[in-house]
């Protein structure tokens, strides 16, 4: 009987700087251990020394989302199997000590005890260019929260006549006449300084608030163009789709199934029954920024879902409470979510528009004119360069009544 070739796997400890590599077969056998430069030439050189020692089963490798993202792209661009390492298990770092060899190769022995099964993020795709935006965005937002309640602290304490040029205002108005205003005084008179305070406050309130503007374009654009029915589903907006599809990552392959994805935004049910009573609580694990996505997605539909306010209605009628209601509609929500994430739809096609258009003789300035629109808008819509799912289709009705008018006549 031949020799089967031994496989090898790979336990990869990350760092900014260098990431050490260790090497075992298939039996626990420790081959090898070595630290790279986490550059370029390093990669290579890494890709090298693991596959130098017979066929890789498996690399486990820490922190995918940090300092091994570059390492974990380079491993999955040769076709070899990456798995997501999580911290070492204290009790045995206690036991054994703490070292980048000693935690390379307890990421390879992770790795074959099966205890790491969890395929990382693929962070090469339009789902990463959405997580990089996200983190700008949110940045921008708390900025301006913390700027905005900098302008009315500062109000708070300023003097009596500084005050009532701005009291009665709203936020975006005091914003807007602060920003606008002219300063002028001695450079001692407090009341002088305090408003080149406001005034600088809201000049950065309103510099930000056009990066989260120029954000939320770039957000949306990016799911018109891969995601662009998501956002069609009851109570899903912007910010919700790019939460849900961050969380998920470019390859949602990686979900086995929608009860992963359940609990990996952590509404999947935990049982809490004792004794007679048999029940289930809310989950406290999984992406709580997901879960606060979905929890909004159920807070909507239960104000605006007829189907769900019936369902609420139902639930409440048994007895259910409403946190218990609601961990129901998470689920719910949940499924039909991933189904639109794992296999998402293209947006309906507006080709028909034009011809149906052209066929009636009608030129694009009268089908603008009788829409309300500008005719570059309709031009736009007809070669699909904007989606407006409302405006497509007052469009398509005109244009089928102008169809059957033309054919009584």
């Amino acid at each position: 009987m031949a020799n089967e070739t031994t496989k090898v796997i790979a336990g990869i400890d990350t760092h900014a700087d260098t990431h050490h590599v260790a090497v075992i077969n298939e039996y626990g056998k420790p081959l090898a251990d070595k630290e790279f430069l986490a550059v370029g030439s390093g990669y290579r050189k890494i890709v090298e020394f693991i596959t130098s020692y017979g066929p890789v089963a498996a690399v486990g490798v820490e922190g995918t989302g940090s300092y091994g993202a570059e390492i974990a792209r380079t491993l999955r661009g040769e076709g070899l199997c990456v798995l997501e390492v999580n911290r070492p298990n204290r009790a045995a770092r206690r036991l054994k000590g703490k070292s980048d060899p000693l935690d390379a190769y307890q990421a390879a022995q992770s790795v074959l005890d099966g205890r790491t099964t969890a395929i990382p993020k693929a962070k090469d795709g339009p789902v990463e260019c959405l997580r990089i935006l996200r983190a700008g965005r949110t940045s921008a937002v708390k900025a301006r929260t913390a700027a905005i309640n900098q302008i009315k602290g500062l109000l708070v304490s300023a003097s009596d006549n500084l005050r009532a040029k701005y009291r009665g205002l709203g936020t975006a108005a005091m914003i807007t006449a602060l920003q606008r205003s002219r300063p002028s005084g001695h450079i001692a008179d407090p009341e002088y300084v305090c408003l080149l305070a406001l005034k600088a406050l809201a000049t950065r309130c309103q510099s930000l608030a056009a990066e989260i503007a120029a954000a939320d374009a770039a957000l949306r654009e990016i799911l018109d163009t891969y995601a662009p029915m998501l956002c069609d589903l009851p109570g899903v907006g912007t910010e919700v789709a790019s939460q849900l599809l961050v969380t998920v990552g470019d390859n949602p392959d990686r979900l086995g199934n929608e009860a992963q994805f359940a609990a990996l935004v952590g509404v999947a049910p935990i049982p809490a029954s004792s004794g007679k009573t048999t029940r289930h609580r809310l989950s406290r694990g999984g992406d709580r920024n997901a879960n606060r996505a979905l929890h909004q997605v159920v807070l909507v539909r239960m104000g605006s879902c007829q189907r769900t306010k019936d369902y609420v209605a139902k639930r409440t009628a048994e007895g259910k409470s409403k946190r218990e209601t609601m961990r129901c509609l998470k689920r719910y929500a949940a499924r039909e979510l991933y189904r639109q994430i794992t296999n998402p739809q293209p947006a309906p096609s507006n080709a028909d528009l034009r011809q149906m258009r052209t066929k009636l003789g009608f030129t694009i300035t009268t089908a603008a004119r009788e829409l309300g629109h500008w005719p570059s808008k309709i031009s736009s819509l007809e070669r699909s360069l904007i989606r407006n799912d409302a405006l497509a289709k007052s469009y398509r009705q005109w244009l089928t009544q102008q169809a059957a008018a033309t054919r009584t006549t």
